[in-house]
């Protein structure tokens, strides 16, 4: 296959090398990354400015933009090669429940939706992983037969995996997403000019891990996989609202 890998921690990133390095060995691969941190970029374009692509010694592509710009770019055909589907990642950091809104990593699969098959986002859940190596082959194997998986247009697989082992992971788990609650407010601080500026806070705690999650799964040492899709309607809303606006 033609795969195009992307992440939002960078194109310096060790996931990013660790993913490529294995996938290479089975596809022909193109990386096209932010040439710097950009997690919590979310589906942003850059629209103000040009973009630039610099050629790293290693063949990494950096774009001095976001993850959806680098897969918008890569997956144009810019770069010499039409690829089959994106892989993001491998990101330091799980992407459950609510953190899919903001996540660069998700994002970057997101903007691979329209390719022949479904665009993947990796995670592992650390923010120091040890294990990345583990990810990679969670990767590896879910590629080998992904040209069989019969999902809806667009769908995108959201994957994350227990910063373990290969060996000691328990399996595979189809999950749904879990709840965190409100995250803590921005924190006030000040610059040596004597200007306020502000901390975005953390994530909140998790509010829903229950089984069938992902929280659960990767709690319990489970490979989660979530299928996400664009389409944020909430169909089961529609005719409350429809009468709700009828009444007006």
């Amino acid at each position: 296959m033609k795969v195009l890998i992307s992440n939002d921690d960078g194109v310096f990133a060790p996931g990013l090398k660790t993913l490529a390095e294995l996938l290479e060995q089975e596809h022909q691969t193109l990386v096209v990354a932010p040439d710097r941190n950009r997690s919590g970029a979310s589906n942003s374009l850059t629209l103000d400015r040009p973009l630039e692509a610099n050629r790293h010694a290693n063949g990494f592509l950096g774009i001095n933009g976001t993850p959806t710009d680098c897969v918008h770019m890569g997956a144009s055909g810019l770069f010499e090669m039409a690829p089959d589907i994106v892989v993001s990642g491998i990101n330091a950091g799980a992407n459950m429940g609510c953190d899919v809104i903001y996540s660069g990593t998700v994002a970057a699969a997101m903007e691979g939706r329209h390719l022949p098959l479904p665009a993947i986002a990796v995670s592992v859940a650390a923010y120091q992983p040890k294990h990345y190596e583990t990810a990679a082959a969670v990767v590896r194997d879910l590629l080998a037969d992904i040209r069989s998986l019969n999902l809806a247009p667009r769908t995108v697989l959201n994957v994350n995996v227990p910063d373990l082992p290969l060996s000691e992971l328990k399996g595979v788990q189809v999950t749904r997403l879990g709840h965190r609650h409100l995250g803590d407010r921005p924190v006030s601080t000040q610059d040596p000019r004597g200007k306020e500026r502000f901390w975005i806070a953390g994530v909140g705690d998790v509010a829903d891990r229950d089984p069938g999650t992902d929280f659960f799964a990767v709690d319990e040492g489970y490979v989660s996989v979530t299928p996400l899709h664009v389409d944020m309607t909430q169909y089961s809303g529609m005719d409350n609202l429809g009468c709700w606006l009828e009444a007006l």
